[in-house]
């Protein structure tokens, strides 16, 4: 069973995330450093991480050097920081790219690559809609040429970045694996297309997978790790605030108590850790499978009470201004996230005040930077 080096793993996260402020980013942490005995530590793993250098992907990166892996980094360089990495250098590739899969199997086997977490993918909901069959080429070829390549090397272990967009516009209440998937957008379709695939290859033998459906993933665990892109609420409403213009809410005629959407929100460093509880999973589950888990806090926040928050962490005068509700904006997406922490013995350790606290320091040091 997992709990028990999970219960362990847990608090040596908890114990250390001030002593983890520090900059400098330690190249090896014996397993006596997480209080784990060797009979719990799994030994350490060369693991390849797609979208590495990336907002998820750094905090990820951290933790299994910190643990004693050996970690190879692919990363398309489009938004992912390669300085949040260090000492590793990225190999430079888009996986979509029809000359990727001989690339990647090489490096699995220059790197004796054991298993892969697989980040990298295209993730705005508007501009799939506007660009589907690009989302599909990005997302699912992407995905394609990385399990062949797997296959060609003889890496069978996965664990894939999917999203709660599956789920699509889901009624009020909390939402567990087992709910009907039917997403409203294109990138929705990508991240449950994946599944399917990733399914279809573990029934042909070739796979032992786990799919983790994030929630809204947001916050920093170090100042310089913050999310660099613009992609999701929390920094689409700092950027109108560096503008000096009002945050936007988008729709507020949703069937939600203030009108606006709710979402669950997790913090990025809790997010990591299930990375981590769900790779060492896959050594010790046995036979070939392919696990799902919702990662999330089981709590709904709306998209008025995040931007109300942020007004007050900023201290900012602004006001938010109400917009036309965007093509593909489920109303509510709140996760159950009962599964992994009964199996894997994950549970988020941040609230929404930490998210939006941690994302606007992390801001506020880039900004100074």
């Amino acid at each position: 069973m997992l709990l028990e080096p999970a219960r362990k793993w847990r608090k040596f996260v908890d114990d250390k995330k001030n002593v983890f402020s520090q900059f400098e980013l330690p190249l090896y942490i014996s397993p006596k450093s997480f209080g784990l005995s060797s009979k719990d530590r799994l030994k350490p793993m060369a693991v390849l991480v797609t979208g590495g250098a990336g907002y998820i992907g750094a905090h990820v990166v951290r933790l299994l050097l910190q643990r004693g892996d050996v970690v190879v980094v692919v990363d398309d360089g489009l938004t992912g920081v390669s300085q949040n990495i260090a000492p590793l250098t990225p190999h430079v590739m888009n996986i979509a790219d029809d000359d990727s899969v001989d690339k990647l199997e090489q490096i699995m086997l220059d790197q004796d690559v054991d298993a892969v977490i697989h980040l990298a993918a295209r993730k705005q909901v508007g501009e799939s809609v506007s660009r589907p069959a690009w989302y599909f080429r990005e997302n699912i070829g992407g995905l394609a040429n990385l399990l062949e390549a797997m296959n060609n090397a003889g890496v069978r272990n996965l664990v894939f970045s999917s999203s709660a967009s599956v789920y699509g516009d889901a009624p009020a209440g909390l939402i567990s694996e087992d709910f009907p998937t039917i997403p409203v957008s294109p990138y929705g379709e990508t991240k449950l297309v994946g599944e399917w695939l990733i399914s279809d290859c573990v029934r042909a033998q070739l796979l032992n997978a786990v799919s983790l459906r994030y929630f809204n993933v947001a916050g920093a665990e170090l100042p310089q790790l913050g999310d660099p892109a613009v992609l999701n609420l929390i920094p689409m409403v700092f950027e109108r605030l560096d503008q000096n213009k009002p945050p936007r809410i988008f729709g507020n005629e949703y069937s939600t108590d203030d009108g606006t959407c709710v979402r669950d929100f997790v913090h990025v460093g809790d997010l990591a850790t299930a990375h981590i509880l769900a790779l060492d999973s896959l050594k010790c589950e046995g036979p070939a499978g392919h696990k799902i888990y919702n990662v999330g806090t089981g709590t709904g926040t709306s998209v008025k009470e995040i931007i109300d928050l942020i007004i007050e962490v900023s201290g900012t005068s602004l006001r938010a201004e109400v917009h036309a509700p965007r093509l593909g904006d489920p109303a509510y997406v709140t996760a159950d996230p009962s599964k992994i922490k009964s199996e894997l013995g994950w549970y988020a350790t941040n609230n929404v005040t930490d998210i939006v606290k941690t994302a606007w320091q992390s801001h506020e040091f880039k900004r100074r930077s």
